[in-house]
């Protein structure tokens, strides 16, 4: 069997869940009333649950699937600051003193990140082992190395430039032209990482119903009626945490974010002194392609994990493996002979202006629209949303107030996606 297909053993399923299978929650009555109801159990929807129950709340927390079935335990666990765009595109955007506080929040989101594993005591790989964030071209190095000092004054990211003569040194591959190393980036096994902050949530007095989708929300007095197929559920607040699967529920936020496919490969176990060659220094790794790849090593370093999106329109993970594949070993010639054991995918949520947006509407909290960087952004504005239904005046962020942007006729189908992906490939090859 040519090895640029898929085994009858490659799993279709992700890697982490190897290790952290999807929760078994014994099943449960709901409660004719609750403080809180959080719709989604991805890291917004608990850690927000986390903090309500924490503060006294009675709070049910729903999903449509397992929990965690989404993107928090699909991804490839890699933690940035989260914040697409420089400090002087967001100036015009936001003005300067707005697009600091945006920046500024990306900080906070991966240093609250990093805090609360430790404080929690969460089990799940977590290591702060830098971004080598490489150059597809000659262009983009230089335009990588420039953007070094776009920064808001106090928050220049702690970087080291690697030129392509020093390459080898972070990766086995002469395909880039040089790149930079974020330092204080990190990466985490994002299934243990959901499966530590679910078993908190449930301590503190959460319950937990998968299978369970919130089908309507209606007015009801000063606060809702949450209808599920088991029953309604009449509650003081609701909190939306749904990113790239948010459906019908609330149309308003469908019609703002812009849901996409993520797809990602694991490799079979590798020798080690294979993976000393291909990633000496065991970073995550992205570059500096608008359609992006992005790997690591896994946490035991004796594979690739590695994703991106390979195709114009959504496929399966039967056809998106290969293809991945193709292009690692593009990247790795020596890898070559190497298969898969685990091909799978995941919908991430994108936003017309590419940041994540936090806010209230109508009596629902909501936060989503991670573009692709949410491992430690959704976390954090989970706790800001849980805080702001207890009533902090704490939980402001950066990203507060700015407009949660649509486009006229788009209704939450992405039509425009395949013309995107091709004309985003078309500038990646002239830059």
């Amino acid at each position: 069997m040519s090895v640029s297909t898929l085994s009858d053993a490659t799993r279709l399923t992700p890697y982490w869940w190897d290790a952290t299978p999807r929760p078994s929650i014994a099943l449960s009555a709901l409660p004719a009333r609750a403080d809180v109801v959080v719709v989604g159990s991805g890291y917004t929807g608990l850690v927000a649950a986390l903090q309500t129950a924490r503060g006294g709340r009675s709070t049910v927390v729903l999903d449509a699937e397992d929990a965690g079935y989404g993107c928090s335990t699909r991804n490839g666990g890699q933690i940035s600051t989260s914040i697409k765009g420089s400090y002087s595109q967001l100036s015009r955007r936001h003005g300067a003193e707005k697009a600091a506080a945006i920046l500024r929040t990306g900080h906070a989101s991966l240093a609250w990140t990093g805090a609360f594993i430790e404080q929690e005591g969460i089990d799940c790989d977590f290591s702060v082992c830098g971004r080598f964030h490489a150059a597809h071209s000659p262009r983009a190095y230089e335009a990588l190395v420039r953007s070094l000092d776009d920064h808001a004054p106090g928050l220049k990211a702690p970087a080291e430039i690697m030129p392509r003569s020093e390459q080898r040194a972070e990766l086995g591959t002469d395909a880039y032209h040089g790149g930079v190393v974020f330092t204080r980036h990190a990466s985490v096994d994002p299934a243990k990482y959901h499966q530590g902050v679910l078993d908190r949530a449930i301590a503190a007095g959460a319950q937990v119903v998968p299978h369970c989708p919130a089908l309507a929300l209606d007015r009801d007095g000063g606060g809702w009626r949450v209808r599920t197929p088991r029953g309604d559920i009449l509650a003081r607040n609701v909190v939306v945490g749904t990113n790239g699967y948010t459906g019908k529920l609330v149309p308003w936020l469908r019609r703002r974010v812009i849901p996409i496919g993520s797809y990602i490969i694991a490799t079979e176990a590798l020798p080690p002194d294979l993976m000393a060659r291909v990633m000496p220094r065991r970073r995550i790794v992205s570059d500096t392609r608008k359609v992006v790849y992005y790997y690591r090593p896994s946490p035991d370093n004796t594979r690739i994990v590695f994703g991106g999106r390979v195709s114009f329109s959504e496929t399966d993970p039967r056809a998106s493996g290969p293809l991945l594949r193709a292009e690692l070993v593009r990247l790795f010639p020596e890898l070559a002979s190497v298969r898969i054991s685990h091909s799978w995918w995941g919908y991430v949520a994108y936003t017309f202006d590419e940041l994540a947006h936090i806010g209230e509407r109508d009596g629902v909290y909501y936060a989503m629209g991670y573009c692709g960087s949410g491992v430690g952004m959704a976390g954090y504005l989970g706790m800001c949303l849980g805080q702001r239904a207890l009533g902090s005046k704490e939980a402001a962020t950066g990203l507060d107030p700015i407009p949660f942007q649509t486009r006229p006729l788009y209704t939450g189908n992405p039509w425009f996606l395949a013309p995107s992906v091709a004309y985003y490939r078309w500038k990646d090859n002239r830059t």
